[in-house]
């Protein structure tokens, strides 16, 4: 069973994916602005946020920061506005995904469920031991942690699944659209942008410069590597 929730300020589109995401296997919870939005993640254990960027009072980029400070959750925002710079400013602050209004029923299903599984595989328990070393950093995919000199560091589920992508393979360049399609599991439609914010979050994590990064490098006109590093 999980529980989603919901959140946009107005009604027809909050009533609308309750309709689209009808099945027996969710339970969903409402939230009609910022505020109400935080309250819900504190109150339940929450797996899955469809979160609308533009509300009155706390919006959906404020509500998400707050969100993150305390929960890796993941965060589809929903959005009417068609512009680029929305859709990466969102992905900067800490979104996993996004779907532009009108929505498309079968798409907000396919990304909700591609969400969740990813979300449930990090919290599931692998019984074979794998840990992912590269120079400081080290990637335990049982218990599910990243570790920087020692130090957890919190990333969310996409950009876990990312630096494991690169790490499993390191020295290998996987381009945007390679990396897109391996952890989106979608076409690679906006791909260049989505999986640029994504690095670029996890280097201002794990790199002690990120614009002269260490272990996460970019092959102009490529793509991405981990560099191997003992």
């Amino acid at each position: 069973m999980y529980n989603i929730l919901i959140c946009d300020d107005e009604r027809d589109i909050v009533n609308a994916l309750k309709i689209y995401l009808s099945d027996p296997g969710y339970v969903l919870y409402e939230a009609y602005d910022g505020m109400g939005a935080l309250k819900a993640v504190e109150e339940h254990d929450i797996h899955l946020v469809l979160l609308d960027i533009m509300m009155p009072g706390m919006d959906g980029m404020e509500a998400m920061v707050k969100i993150r400070e305390r929960s890796n959750v993941p965060i589809i925002l929903l959005t009417a506005k068609s512009e680029e710079a929305d859709k990466v400013l969102g992905l900067t602050v800490g979104a996993d995904d996004y779907i532009t209004k009108p929505f498309h029923p079968v798409e907000v299903s396919a990304r909700v469920k591609s969400q969740l599984r990813r979300y449930m595989q990090l919290g599931a328990g692998n019984m074979r031991r794998e840990v992912l070393r590269c120079g400081a950093i080290e990637l335990d995919d049982v218990q599910k942690k990243v570790m920087l000199d020692g130090e957890e560091v919190a990333l969310t589920p996409t950009e876990y699944e990312i630096l494991k992508l690169l790490m499993q393979h390191p020295g290998q360049v996987f381009s945007p659209k390679e990396i897109y399609q391996r952890i989106w599991k979608d076409l690679p439609y906006g791909s260049e942008n989505t999986v640029a914010v994504h690095i670029r979050h996890i280097r201002e994590k794990l790199e002690i410069n990120p614009a002269e990064p260490r272990y996460l490098k970019v092959v102009w006109g490529q793509g991405y590597k981990c560099e191997k590093i003992k």
